[in-house]
């Protein structure tokens, strides 16, 4: 049954005639906003939320772990210093977004005694993906050595959407990562580079070779990689083929599909108490 299914969602993928497409379609197998006809309606939501939450929930806001204008990272510590910690990087296609926006989701794995730990990072065209990369376990390397005086000293997992599902990918192997939780990411920079979000990142050959994560070699730690079965068809099946790349060389994790998600109503899945991937986070410490 699931092998039918992905062979239907492969059949979908434009990717499979890409020299065919024009610069539009490409642009379009990509493009998560006109995919989500309400897309800016569920936006203005998760900020309105994360605006109003991010000022109440016991937090320490702002904290620098590098030099960067965006190089800043928010603490929600729980009650236990000990508790998990869920750190999440932001998506957006390397390009928009901010840590700020994203609080909506302490709630879900906070209702079960976490802390979660949001950074953020430094976006293109300002600077290259190579730096964005970079700047990931520079938050964690500062996480392992202050996190404790701000009471968020437990076990780490690293999880992100969209652009974020893409650099936890790539910061899996850091020494505080216990395990991973990728949503709706894009794990094969090479198509990026022919639609407009290239006009800021601006790939070059070698970073395509370098931080594509189904062209790296696997990290051997759990991940978890999970899509909602209503988006783009070029991100289902980034996320199905690095799941079975990883399984091919052995390393543990499961492919998470949550029915009836598109990129953006996807987070719900995290952001509830009894969502399920706030269910799969919890379960990546069994």
């Amino acid at each position: 049954m699931a092998e039918n299914a992905h062979s239907t969602i492969r059949s979908l993928d434009p990717r499979g005639r890409w020299s065919e497409l024009s610069q539009a379609e490409r642009d379009a197998a990509y493009d998560n906003n006109a995919a989500v006809k309400n897309s800016a309606a569920l936006i203005a939501e998760r900020n309105e939320a994360s605006s109003r939450l991010r000022g109440t929930l016991k937090s320490h806001l702002d904290l620098p772990y590098g030099e960067r204008a965006n190089n800043r990272i928010d603490l929600y510590p729980a009650a236990r210093p000990d508790a998990p910690c869920l750190v999440f990087l932001h998506g957006g296609y390397w390009q928009r977004n901010s840590r700020e926006l994203f609080a909506m989701l302490v709630e879900g794995v906070a209702a079960h005694g976490w802390s979660v730990a949001i950074p953020g990072y430094s976006l293109a065209p300002e600077v290259s993906l190579t730096d964005i990369v970079g700047e990931i376990p520079r938050a964690l390397d500062w996480l392992a050595a202050h996190g404790a005086s701000h009471g968020i000293a437990g076990p780490v997992v690293l999880s992100g959407w969209s652009a974020g599902a893409h650099l936890v990918a790539m910061a899996l192997d850091h020494p505080r990562v216990q395990a991973g939780l990728a949503i709706s990411g894009v794990y094969d920079l090479a198509p990026i580079r022919d639609t407009g979000l290239n006009n800021a990142l601006k790939l070059t050959d070698e970073e395509i070779a370098r931080l594509s994560p189904l062209r790296l070699p696997v990290t051997q730690k759990r991940l978890d990689i999970a899509y909602g079965n209503n988006e783009l068809p070029a991100l289902v099946n980034d996320s199905i083929d690095f799941h079975e790349k990883r399984a091919s060389a052995g390393a543990p994790g499961k492919l998470i599909s949550v029915e009836g998600a598109d990129h953006f109503t996807i987070l719900e899945a995290l952001r509830r108490p009894d969502g399920m991937l706030v269910d799969a986070a919890r379960r990546l410490l069994d």
